[in-house]
């Protein structure tokens, strides 16, 4: 693995995790030059090593890699606590692999992009990334919620600055759901996290957080059904 040199102090740093030292290093020079700060890793355990040691603005994981792959290391990355289990990752993938895009994309990858690329595709679609996690980054993991307001890192909810109890269910939808703020969540996804996984426990946890923080349960603004999907948390 090696680290490029910043471009400045502000510059945005990226984590390519490729097995093919070739692409490994061809992506390292081309991002370097496009102003990022570029961090690259052979496999997923020295990714593991680096992603628990250094903050990423986002990584770039290579699906097909000997030993874990990049689905795998994207599910357990969105298991980590804090930032980091938020940290957006693009994936590589050939084209035949249609069922790792989709469980990559279950699992928690913001977007993939199909071998061969061309090296401006890949630009693009990470800066249209970074700007779609800019603008829905809340200050300090605190998303508002009408008079309510949830602690994503504290797994913490609040009325008008009281706490308001959760259980544990509700808790862990909660924080799954305010890891992707404006984007749905799959309703079987979410169900994996229960012991139901037909949805039906998620549907009645849902109705009880509804009751938690809609001024109108019946008309929910914040926590809202997505036709044909499943949830998705709206915060002010």
């Amino acid at each position: 693995m090696s680290l490029a040199e910043a471009s400045g102090p502000l510059a945005r740093h990226l984590l390519v995790v490729d097995d093919d030292d070739r692409i490994r290093e061809l992506l390292k020079a081309f991002l370097s030059r496009e102003g990022f700060r570029v961090t690259t890793a052979a496999g997923g355990a020295a990714a593991r090593r680096l992603l628990d040691s250094l903050d990423f603005d986002l990584a770039v994981f290579d699906v097909m890699m000997p030993g874990e792959d990049g689905v795998s290391l994207t599910r357990w990355l969105r298991s980590q606590s804090g930032g980091t289990g938020r940290t957006p990752v693009l994936m590589l993938t050939a084209k035949s692999e249609a069922e790792h895009r989709i469980e990559g994309l279950q699992v928690g990858a913001d977007d993939y992009l199909g071998k061969p690329f061309e090296p401006q595709e890949l630009l693009l679609r990470i800066e249209a990334i970074l700007r779609r996690t800019a603008q829905r980054a809340p200050a300090a993991g605190r998303y508002s919620l009408g008079a309510c307001a949830f602690d994503l890192a504290r797994g913490e909810l609040t009325r008008e600055g009281a706490p308001v109890r959760l259980t544990e269910g509700e808790a862990v939808l909660l924080r799954r759901l305010a890891q992707s703020p404006h984007e749905p969540v799959d309703r079987l996804e979410l169900a994996r996290d229960t012991v139901d996984p037909s949805g039906r426990a998620v549907d009645v946890q849902v109705t009880r957080l509804r009751r938690k923080i809609e001024a109108d349960p019946k008309a929910p603004r914040y926590l809202q059904t997505v036709r044909g999907v499943g949830y998705m948390l709206a915060p002010d």
